[in-house]
């Protein structure tokens, strides 16, 4: 294998990814394109056609923008992925452009901001939480039905699903969030399972990611610090101590994206921390956290917050 090979391993592939931007989705566009694929990242908020209903600063051009500076080739787009004309029209293009589709990731959501953490179900406003369904399983469906045809004609690919939770932390219902968000995330699991099965005789493989705790631009907002100086929120929250950037589960999806036996994970779930100790990838501060286990074994029992054991220098 030559070193251009190594470094752009994903050249020649054409990839997807829906709701790239700001956080998880922003980070995976990034990476894929300087891996080398050809990377198309959608999203609502748009800098020459205004914000979406999220309000935040970030657009989806900014993303292309981080997109060449990190080498890569890509288109960066307005596409709202409930409506399905829209999407057609997003596919219909890579379609004639490329005439194929390696590599789908759905990251697509936003309804965090019609959640009402504190509600039971029927204390919820009711519309509000439709709109989070909508938002966080119909947007993966419409992509997922209208993206597929094109990958599947052309050999298959690969479909990742972001969501939120491991499936051993999905089992259980996830108190203080709501049952509409928890009923998202779960969903999201079971649209990779299905999805598995229903492309078990195809070349094309679905499995589901999730990162851990995630130093979002919104998260960082939240405890009124940044990405150079985030552990300053420790004295606020100590157990942010296991957080992770953005670019740590991006690094494990372009390099799972790589991989030729990635058919093994078909219809599962796999966290950022597997993936960095399958593939060697490590955050920007040359760590591996360990998220998902960190919840359970202490902050999920009442221990104090401690990075030992759960955030590996890799050597």
């Amino acid at each position: 294998m030559t070193n251009h090979s190594k470094e752009r391993p994903l050249a020649g592939r054409i990839a997807l990814v829906a709701g790239a931007t700001r956080g998880a989705g922003r980070a995976i566009a990034v990476e894929l394109a300087r891996a080398g694929a050809f990377t198309y990242a959608t999203g609502r908020s748009s800098r020459v056609l205004g914000p979406s209903d999220m309000g935040r600063p970030e657009t989806i051009e900014e993303t292309g923008d981080l997109m060449q500076a990190a080498g890569g080739e890509g288109i960066a787009m307005r596409v709202d992925h409930l409506e399905r004309t829209q999407v057609s029209e997003l596919v219909s293009n890579i379609e004639k452009r490329h005439g194929r589709l390696d590599i789908l990731v759905n990251d697509i959501f936003g309804g965090d901001r019609y959640a009402q953490w504190d509600k039971k179900l029927w204390e919820h406003d009711l519309e509000a939480g439709l709109l989070m369904l909508r938002m966080g399983i119909e947007t993966h469906l419409i992509t997922c039905a209208m993206a597929l045809p094109l990958m599947l004609q052309n050999g298959g690919g690969l479909v990742v699903e972001m969501t939120d939770g491991t499936s051993e932390h999905n089992k259980a219902f996830r108190h203080g969030v709501g049952l509409y968000y928890d009923l998202v995330k779960a969903s999201v699991e079971r649209i990779t399972i299905g999805l598995a099965a229903e492309l078990e005789d195809k070349q094309c493989t679905a499995l589901a990611v999730t990162p851990g705790w995630l130093r979002s631009e919104r998260m960082l907002e939240n405890f009124g610090v940044s990405e150079e100086n985030w552990r300053d929120a420790l004295q606020e929250e100590p157990h942010f101590c296991i957080s992770e950037s953005p670019a740590f589960v991006a690094r494990g999806v372009a390099a799972l994206a790589a991989d030729p036996a990635v058919d093994r994970y078909a219809g599962k779930v796999l966290s950022s921390a597997e993936l960095a100790r399958t593939y060697g990838v490590t955050d920007t501060d040359g760590t591996q956290p360990d998220c998902w286990r960190y919840i359970v074994e202490v902050q999920g029992t009442g221990r104090p917050a401690t990075e030992f054991g759960y955030r590996f220098t890799r050597t």
